[in-house]
């Protein structure tokens, strides 16, 4: 018997894609692409065999969950492409969460201590964290949250609600401080290394760039916490879900943060 829960999340927002399927808040299988910037040619067959190990078909997804960005220009456009599709074959609904707290859900209760590399002790769960990932022209897109014991969908003043809560070590949450912005290297390092209280770095955006991060008063997060994953995006996105916070599959639109660089040809 077919649910009227089952969701579809879809991460692609980055260099390995991923989707997932859950039955409401029960995850039931992830399928992770099998190299990087796969997106456009593994996505719809990933979906298909996640529907078929589980029995179901493409007509039963009730929800689409995405991650929206920032991130990779032409995986965002996959992704909101895809829901829409799905929306306009099945009347699907579509939430949409932020790319960069889909990482900072990474770290939780199972990846509080030992995330911390080069053997730092002195402090051994995190209070601040940064997601990473990279913009190119030597730029990244960068967020910034403290753990927080508050509950209920806030995040700040200076930001919009996004009607979920990050989870973090404990009962805990990310609390974010900084939204999504673009920021070169040394400006995040001049603002927020802290010897004092360190800040954790995590994202793909730290791949080639980790030696430019590097400072006394930065941890680098261990590598498997790096990439963002459609379970993640299902985990806050089905909170979205139960406050009825929908997207509008017409208005819908990838968050590039900036727009894409274009170089016109020369007339000969």
């Amino acid at each position: 018997m077919a649910s009227k829960n089952l969701i579809l999340a879809v991460e692609t927002s980055s260099r390995i894609g991923s989707v997932a399927l859950a039955d409401g808040a029960s995850l039931l299988g992830e399928s992770t692409f099998s190299a990087s910037l796969r997106h456009s040619t593994e996505i719809f067959p990933a979906i298909t065999q996640l529907l078929e190990k589980f029995d179901y078909t493409a007509s039963d997804i009730a929800q689409v969950h995405i991650s929206v960005g920032p991130g990779s220009f032409t995986g965002l456009r996959i992704a909101a492409t895809a829901a829409k599709c799905i929306h306009l074959a099945n009347s699907a609904q579509i939430v949409t969460v932020d790319s960069l707290d889909t990482i900072a859900a990474n770290v939780t209760d199972a990846t509080a201590e030992p995330i911390i590399q080069n053997n730092v002790k002195d402090r051994p769960v995190l209070r601040r964290l940064a997601t990473i990932l990279d913009a190119k022209r030597s730029q990244f897109y960068i967020a910034v949250y403290e753990r927080s014991a508050h509950q209920g969908h806030s995040q700040g003043p200076s930001t919009e609600s996004p009607g979920y809560d990050i989870p973090a070590p404990g009962k805990d949450r990310w609390r974010k401080v900084l939204p999504d912005c673009l920021m070169n290297a040394s400006e995040f390092v001049d603002q927020f290394a802290d010897e004092d209280d360190p800040i954790g770095l995590l994202g793909d955006g730290l791949l080639y760039h980790q030696d430019k991060f590097t400072a006394d008063g930065t941890r680098i997060v261990n590598q498997t916490h790096w990439g963002p994953h459609a379970v993640k995006v299902h985990t806050l996105g089905y909170q979205k879900a139960q406050a009825s916070r929908f997207a509008d599959p017409v208005s819908l639109a990838p968050f590039y943060l900036r727009g894409p660089q274009v170089t016109l040809r020369k007339k000969a």
